[in-house]
């Protein structure tokens, strides 16, 4: 089985996704690390250099490489991987995979962002907590009927790491 975690930047896909395959005993993979890995450069400059539209060329051809193993896993997409390419299709029909939603508030996501935006080169240049949140709202209004595609819809705010494990279990079952 492929456990498909996706949701907006920040919403816990990959710290969820890594505790969740340590508990399932699955081999966690991180769509982004696996793309950095196989292009040898990280996806920033994968950006600057070749640009958004090779980039997601490859996001594609590395989702079906990954959709295509037989083992098991949890993969942890990039906020924007559903948004592409019928990525979620590509998904959804996979008899292999489902597909999870980690779905949090626009102020949860603001605030949980802001703190660390200098990591995430999309906001780095967000200087101010309502810009930030405007910017979010903008962003998941276009990719929310993206994530609305997934299989199992899970809100996460205010949960705790484990009652989302929990959900997530649950809607395996």
């Amino acid at each position: 089985m492929i456990i498909v975690l996706l949701g907006y930047m920040g919403s816990g896909k990959s710290t969820l996704g890594i505790e969740l395959a340590e508990i399932l005993n699955y081999k966690f993979i991180d769509l982004d690390d696996f793309i950095s890995e196989k292009e040898n450069t990280s996806v920033s400059d994968l950006f600057k250099t070749k640009g958004e539209i090779y980039f997601r060329k490859k996001e594609t051809e590395y989702l079906k490489d990954i959709l295509n193993r037989s083992e098991n896993c949890v993969l942890s997409l990039g906020g924007g991987t559903p948004c592409y390419s019928e990525n979620m299709a590509l998904i959804n029909v996979n008899t292999n995979a489902v597909s999870i939603y980690l779905k949090l508030s626009i102020p949860l996501l603001t605030k949980r962002l802001f703190s660390a935006k200098e990591k995430r080169p999309l906001i780095s240049h967000i200087i101010s907590e309502e810009n930030l949140l405007e910017f979010i709202g903008k962003h998941l209004f276009e990719r929310s009927p993206f994530y609305h595609k997934a299989k199992h819809i899970i809100d996460t705010d205010n949960k705790s790491k484990q009652e989302v494990i929990e959900s997530v279990l649950t809607h395996l079952i």
